[in-house]
């Protein structure tokens, strides 16, 4: 009769020897890289939102990018998540709306992607449809306007690659590829795009100083009595440059777009939209959920004299009734300066963050 124990080593022995794609899923252990937090960041604002199950590895982050820049996601293999969101551009699209594998175009500006990880609420796209980083990408994939596939398509096509199954298992410990596994890597690569070394943000740090016009347009944009900027879009307190809540900013007074209402449900949402980051605004031309304005100044002039009255429009918006905040030619010259101090060329030319 064989001993109890003698069972297990002989069990122990049959795993080992007979399974050796088990062995190796079971002693891979992907290697932890945490985010690298400004200064600013850790001075000023909490910490990030990493979920627990999803952290931060050099192995997933590299699939991340691998699978970001790769047009094998789209149904036709010609578009990328980069297509829309490109580096140049700090993750956004240069023309007013992008167009999909099919030619056809949406109804929404790009959103730049940096900075994600302090969404604190959690609420990604310009209506918040989504909670999550990782849920985020999951729709472009299977919008029909623009990668036009299926997830299981696009599993497929993955499963069957030379080099990402051996990826994936690096990562995650498994050589069977999932649309959550994929998520996951997209969502780690998109937490490294952190844009933190612009002008002010030097300037914040006592490494550079600003011109009087650069000065002046930041004591506008603090000035409730003038630019009013600062309750939506921070603060040298706040280097996230958003509140990343919802607003209706005046831009209409009737809505063909509910944004955020269309997601609640309620009527007092109707028209309300995320703040973008005022971060990087030298690269991220057209402004706007539908890219309405092409230039800074087109900006500049909607909130000195363009606002547009509407049941929902946000009690931020005190000056609505003079149709808004009315500056001067040279207050809106120097604010434009003001707001240039926040982009970032680092950022756009980091070779972390360019196609592999």
């Amino acid at each position: 009769m064989i001993p109890k124990t003698s069972y297990f080593f002989i069990l122990t022995f049959c795993v080992l020897s007979c399974n050796e794609d088990s062995v190796e899923t079971y002693v891979n252990t992907p290697t932890s890289s945490p985010l690298q937090i400004p200064q600013l960041f850790q001075d000023l604002i909490l910490d990030p939102v990493i979920p627990s199950n999803n952290p931060q590895t050099e192995e997933g982050i590299a699939l991340g990018k691998k699978l970001f820049f790769d047009p094998i996601l789209s149904a036709d293999n010609t578009l990328a998540c980069a297509g829309c969101h490109s580096p140049s551009n700090a993750f956004t699209d240069d023309t007013r709306f992008s167009d999909g594998i099919d030619g056809l175009f949406g109804n929404r500006n790009s959103m730049p992607l940096f900075n994600l990880a302090w969404n604190y609420d959690n609420k990604f796209f310009w209506d918040g449809r989504e909670s999550g980083l990782e849920n985020q990408a999951f729709k472009p994939v299977i919008n029909p306007i623009e990668m036009h596939t299926t997830w299981a398509a696009v599993t497929e096509k993955l499963q069957q690659h030379s080099e990402y199954p051996e990826l994936f298992n690096a990562a995650f410990g498994t050589a069977t590829i999932d649309s959550v596994l994929v998520s996951k890597a997209i969502a780690q690569f998109e937490r490294t795009l952190i844009s933190a070394n612009s002008k002010f943000d030097k300037y914040l740090l006592g490494t550079t100083t600003l011109t009087p016009e650069e000065t002046n347009g930041f004591n506008i944009f603090m000035d409730e009595s003038k630019g009013d900027c600062f309750h939506c879009h921070g603060s040298d307190n706040n280097p996230l440059w958003t509140d990343n809540k919802f607003h209706n900013n005046g831009l209409d007074a009737m809505f063909s777009d509910l944004g955020f209402g269309k997601v609640t449900g309620d009527p007092a949402d109707n028209g309300k939209f995320r703040s973008p980051s005022l971060r990087n605004l030298a690269f991220t031309a057209p402004y706007m959920h539908d890219g309405r304005f092409e230039t800074l100044e087109d900006v500049i002039n909607h909130y000195s004299e363009g606002l547009q009255n509407s049941p929902t429009i946000d009690p931020l918006m005190k000056k609505v009734s003079q149709g808004g905040v009315q500056l001067s030619s040279q207050e809106k010259a120097d604010l434009k300066a003001f707001l240039l101090t926040l982009s970032d060329a680092d950022f756009i030319n980091n070779s972390n963050f360019s196609n592999p």
